[in-house]
């Protein structure tokens, strides 16, 4: 009899008991960066840890199952991640990318552009006639991001990856701010889904890396080629610390966006902030497509300070939340977008994107949801020029703190 496995399982079972030496329930780390060979002409699984190592197979194995993907590649960075993908385009093939991507990638790609390596045409991908008009330009490869980075768009991922797939184009999809526990890109038709392990997978802020995995096996096997060609695979000890923050995801991951949608709602209310950015709010242009296509909204928002509210004190004023560029991680995090995690975008290309330099861009952690909270409207009632539409139950509670 067969049965389905639920991903908290395969989280909770990777790699137990697998190690045919002494059946660790903890799998071993594999450290070694050259592996012997019983004969010349005979290869054997594992020969050098660039082209592969047992214990970032693990990993990727993991991966891949929550991802419903046939194969994975483990890479040194999130940017390694999104780059890999690249490598199976051509110059004057045409990418497609959101305007409003991550500032790195937005910056890389449009690097790769004045090289020469390929062609970037950047576009709103919730402008049906903007999308359209792309395809008919025919791209080699399309990129989506959603929720985007950092004002949370949502992208029809179904719809889009039909009709990109139609136009002949490959389908690769950033799924980092939501990771596999609340959204499944490949089964939405995508053939590849990209990840800054980083961020919730590892969710403990004390690794940098990604993964990249392939719907298909024969695509699968491409990636690794060319990650084996150019090195970027990730650092076996590096892998081992991913997998153990892994196995926490799920939970890590419930508790964050419960806390995201109470920060959301209680900011909404604030006439101190112009629009708060979560699709878990009913009133977000994406909420009925993220309800459709996500298990949950996630544990990221932005938020649109009103004019006369100074963002950088107000950053400079919280207690709680530290002034950084990350996400996903136990601890909650702040950022403005403009002058941190998208500064390398002009200026231009920000108003294009919609990204405000009043724009606050909150990871929430596992911090208690009301000390949370109180720490804005705290640091809230420090800089801006009115308070009294501050919510009645925090009022009192808030004004106890000193600026």
């Amino acid at each position: 009899m067969t049965c389905t496995i639920n991903p908290e399982t395969i989280i909770a079972s990777a790699g137990v008991a697998n190690d045919a030496a002494h059946r660790g329930v903890s799998p071993p780390l594999h450290l070694s960066a050259t592996f012997g060979w019983r004969d010349p002409q005979e290869k054997p699984a594992y020969d050098y840890s660039r082209s592969g190592n047992p214990t970032r197979t693990e990993l990727a194995r993991a991966l891949a199952d929550l991802e419903g993907a046939a194969a994975g590649v483990i890479t040194a960075s999130g940017m390694a991640a999104v780059d890999l993908p690249l490598n199976l385009v051509e110059p004057g093939d045409l990418i497609i990318a959101p305007h409003d991507c991550y500032g790195g990638t937005y910056r890389l790609l449009a690097a790769g552009a004045r090289r020469g390596h390929y062609r970037v045409e950047f576009i709103d991908f919730t402008d049906e006639r903007a999308f359209a008009a792309a395809l008919g330009a025919g791209p080699r490869l399309v990129l989506i991001e959603t929720p985007s980075n950092p004002l949370l768009r949502i992208t029809d991922v179904a719809a889009v990856a039909a009709a990109a797939k139609a136009a002949g184009a490959i389908v690769v999809a950033d799924n980092t701010f939501l990771s596999p526990a609340l959204q499944n890109p490949l089964a939405l038709g995508c053939d590849i889904v990209v990840h800054s392990t980083t961020k919730y997978i590892n969710g403990h802020s004390d690794v940098v890396g990604g993964a990249v995995l392939a719907k298909d096996e024969a695509l699968g096997e491409e990636l690794t080629w060319w990650a084996n060609c150019t090195g970027v695979t990730g650092a076996p000890f590096d892998s081992f610390l991913t997998l153990r923050g892994l196995r926490t995801l799920y939970p890590r991951i419930e508790r964050q966006q419960e806390t995201a949608l109470a920060i959301a709602t209680a900011l909404d209310a604030d006439r101190r902030v112009s629009r708060v950015y979560y699709p878990g709010l009913a009133a977000h242009p994406g909420h009925e497509i993220a309800r459709r296509q996500q298990k949950g909204f996630g544990a990221m928002l932005s938020v649109e300070f009103a004019e006369g509210v100074d963002v950088v004190a107000l950053l400079r004023a919280l207690d709680i939340f530290t002034i950084a560029e990350s996400l996903g991680g136990f601890e909650s995090l702040a950022c403005t977008p403009a002058t941190m995690t998208h500064a390398a975008m002009t200026a231009q290309a920000r108003r294009n994107a919609g990204i405000s330099d009043r724009l606050v861009r909150f990871s929430v952690g596992l911090e208690h949801a009301q000390d949370l909270i109180l720490d804005i409207f705290r640091a809230l009632d420090c800089v801006a020029v009115s308070s009294e539409s501050r919510p009645p139950s925090f009022r009192k509670q808030s004004e106890v703190h000193a600026c």
